[in-house]
């Protein structure tokens, strides 16, 4: 059976351009006119050294992007030293990272790169024990599309960095069917039918269900995948009988790290968690100015 609903756009390798852009972008949002601050009480020769660290244990991400931060903003003159790379667990404490040279770009870069890594890194860091708590049962945990906008590209890649995969990247990734759709069409049937007609040959068809008689509409009528949404794990266990392998099933709607073996163990293929990325609180990271 094909996954037909991870992604093409997996974001396990970060394109070096669109990080450019991003963080060009938040430095002209945050920068504006200038560092009137560090301008003013930092002289511009002034070499100095810092550190970037953990201040709780994290799943980390972002490091690349945060090294881009510096290189825009001390134009080739910052040095940045990792000690760890992303998808490493570092432990309250640990430095991430070290720059030398100029200080003043180390101030103004300061806020940027934090900000980024401690976002990135909080949804690598959830992911991870999302997967962990599947550990060993053939479902994955994949990511949505409740991203924050604009960054949906690198929250997507924190996801990899967590151990998770990634669901569709955008509406032109593949046609899902939600309940507004069904909704539009007037059952789950004929949506599933217009969409298998309409969509291009090249895309698969998954249609969210509540129940066990929309799963049955949906195969009957050539979904490649069903969306299991808000049911129960035993509701779900149900489900993958009744489909008997005929196609992918997804569980999505509410799932926390308390019940998400629950779903796996009754047999998806793939669990799907918002939370990954709407939810994930800040990890608590620091720069450290050493001299």
């Amino acid at each position: 059976m094909p996954l037909v609903v991870i992604s093409v756009k997996l974001v396990k390798n970060l394109d070096s351009s669109i990080v450019a852009d991003l963080v060009s972008t938040w430095l002209a949002e945050d920068v504006g006119r200038g560092d009137v601050t560090t301008t003013a009480v930092v002289p511009p020769d002034r070499e100095g050294r810092a550190r970037i660290e953990a201040r709780e244990q994290a799943v980390i991400a972002g490091l690349p992007v945060a090294q881009e931060v510096f290189a825009q903003v001390g134009g080739g003159d910052l040095k940045w030293i990792p000690e760890i790379e992303d998808g490493d667990r570092a432990e309250a404490g640990s430095v991430l990272a070290r720059l030398e040279g100029p200080l003043a770009p180390i101030l103004v870069g300061e806020r940027t790169a934090l900000n980024i890594l401690q976002r990135l890194s909080a949804i690598a860091t959830l992911t991870r024990r999302f997967a962990d708590a599947i550990d060993g049962a053939k479902a994955r945990v994949v990511d949505t599309r409740k991203t924050t906008p604009g960054l949906r590209y690198l929250e997507k890649y924190a996801v990899t960095v967590g151990g998770g995969r990634n669901h569709r990247f955008g509406l032109d990734d593949g046609v899902l069917v939600k309940d507004n759709h069904i909704m539009a069409a007037g059952s789950v049937a004929e949506a599933t039918r217009r969409a298998v007609s309409g969509a291009h040959h090249g895309l698969s068809v998954e249609v969210e269900v509540t129940d066990l008689q929309g799963l049955k509409d949906a195969i009957e009528n050539g979904a490649d995948a069903v969306l299991l949404d808000n049911m129960t794990p035993e509701e779900v266990e149900q489900a993958v009988s009744a489909a008997a392998g005929r196609v992918l099933l997804e569980a999505s709607g509410g799932i926390d790290l308390d019940s998400v073996r629950a779903y796996a163990d009754a047999g998806v293929d793939i669990i799907s968690v918002g939370a990954l990325t709407h939810s994930a609180p800040a990890i608590d990271l620091a720069m450290e100015v050493e001299s």
